[in-house]
């Protein structure tokens, strides 16, 4: 089950959600996730990468963050985003935003 969040609510959100997969894509096409704690500031959030994410980065801005719920029963958001970096710092300016609960159980 997913649930759209819109982006100018996205902040109030994120309040729950302190940290996050970030999904970027290597070379070779291949994903490449990081867990990054995040920060929501003037409508994006702001993490801290290492080489390899901040290069994929450069080259392929569209990013996904993942956010974890803490159980199967708890929403885990995803934001869809592009990116920009500078040295380690980047900045995801997101696009789209769900929340989604896995449907454990279910067949």
């Amino acid at each position: 089950m997913s649930i759209e969040v819109p982006v100018p609510e996205l902040g109030d959100t994120l309040a729950h959600y302190p940290w996050g997969f970030l999904v970027t894509v290597r070379d070779d096409g291949r994903a490449q996730s990081v867990g990054v704690p995040t920060m929501w500031a003037d409508g994006v959030l702001h993490a801290e990468v290492g080489h390899s994410t901040a290069a994929n980065m450069c080259a392929r801005p569209n990013v996904t963050l993942a956010f974890p719920g803490t159980s199967g029963e708890v929403y885990s958001l995803i934001v869809d985003g592009d990116a920009t970096v500078s040295g380690n710092a980047c900045v995801i300016t997101p696009t789209r935003a769900v929340l989604h609960r896995a449907a454990l159980g279910r067949t």
